[in-house]
């Protein structure tokens, strides 16, 4: 009997640990992100995720390839393109706390319409924290660890650090990330320069931005750009 009910202690300990292990490492990749956000407060990300998984791609096809990017503090970022990326991808950025759920709703209920997906609702500090340490691949787990990033995000910085993190960092074209190399790559000028209209068709383009480059005199492109000229009025800036 004792023989047996040792074997039996055993084995619950084995189920024990089974639990704990998953939990633990769940917990240490929480801290490590953490951790590097908090990092991140006053210290400015040199490369994300997302950047290394597209010279990765870039580099299959030419191993000399590099992702253009160039760090400019958010003073130094015209003010038309902080209003037309508000105005386009998240009007509501200063006052939510990470995630928009009236918006995630309403293109819940656009994308179940159409049958397919055409909204995506996600919030800049959610784009920000896919970009700072996620893949682009879709999954619910992949979302579950982008919603918590994302408060990390709120928790530790104020909306104007994670703007200008996003300013910097944010796909503009094929292997072209932040603000200053958007700008210098379309128009020739630097960030602090772009124009109401220039700004505004850079925001655009940055749902499919990849696609947009290579095909910047779409009519859609051009329709979305006034739109989005009219609204930036409107937008409340960090």
């Amino acid at each position: 009997m004792k023989k047996s009910s040792g074997k039996s202690s055993g084995k619950w300990r084995w189920v024990k640990w089974l639990f704990i292990l998953p939990l633990l490492l769940f917990l240490a990749v929480q801290l490590y992100f953490f951790l590097q956000i908090w990092w991140w407060v006053d210290h400015n990300p040199s490369m994300t995720s997302f950047m290394r998984e597209q010279q990765a791609a870039l580099q299959e096809k030419n191993p000399k390839a590099n992702i253009q990017q160039a760090w400019v503090p958010y003073n130094r970022i015209s003010n038309n393109l902080k209003r037309a990326i508000i105005a386009s991808e998240d009007a509501n950025f200063s006052e939510h706390e990470g995630v928009d759920w009236e918006a995630l709703q309403k293109a819940y209920e656009k994308n179940n319409k159409k049958k397919k997906v055409v909204a995506g609702g996600s919030t800049i500090t959610q784009q920000l924290a896919k970009n700072l340490f996620l893949s682009g691949s879709r999954s619910y787990l992949r979302k579950g660890q982008e919603l918590i990033i994302t408060y990390m995000l709120e928790t530790l910085m104020d909306k104007e650090r994670i703007f200008e993190i996003y300013l910097n960092v944010v796909e503009f074209g094929t292997g072209t990330f932040g603000a200053e190399a958007a700008a210098r790559h379309y128009y020739g000028v630097s960030a602090a320069n772009l124009s109401a209209m220039q700004a505004a068709k850079l925001a655009v383009m940055l749902p499919n931005p990849r696609y947009f480059d290579k095909h910047r005199d779409s009519n859609y492109l051009a329709r979305r750009t006034g739109v989005i000229l009219r609204r930036m009025g409107s937008a409340d800036l960090p």
